[in-house]
């Protein structure tokens, strides 16, 4: 195992096992919706809006430079207040899990106090 080759040399290996044991056996809630929210979902909202914005005005106007433009302020505009609205949301899921993973705040993970 290339993992152990790096450890034999190691002072603190014995440490490095016990904590990476910790945090494996650590119960806590799951991020992927907190990361979907916060990472994925403003950049398909810049995505589609741009697009939508782009395609609509193609109806109104025949100059590419006022479409890129427009879309482009639309889509920024749609991306903050989808920020704004994602925090929110962050903020109430993060609030009924937040009890789950904080049980002792500054507990440390060996277990001494």
């Amino acid at each position: 195992m290339n993992g152990q080759k790096k450890c034999e040399g190691c002072r603190q290996r014995h440490d490095c096992r016990e904590v990476y044991g910790k945090l494996g056996e650590a119960d806590g809630a799951s991020v992927t919706l907190s990361v979907v929210i916060a990472f994925l979902s403003p950049i398909v909202v810049f995505v589609v809006c741009l697009a939508a914005v782009e395609r609509a005005a193609g109806l109104f106007t025949a100059r590419v430079v006022l479409r890129t433009t427009f879309g482009v302020v639309s889509a920024v505009a749609a991306t903050l207040a989808w920020i704004l609205v994602a925090a929110r949301i962050n903020k109430r899921i993060s609030k009924k899990s937040g009890d789950q993973i904080i049980r002792e705040p500054g507990a440390r993970l060996s277990g001494d106090k």
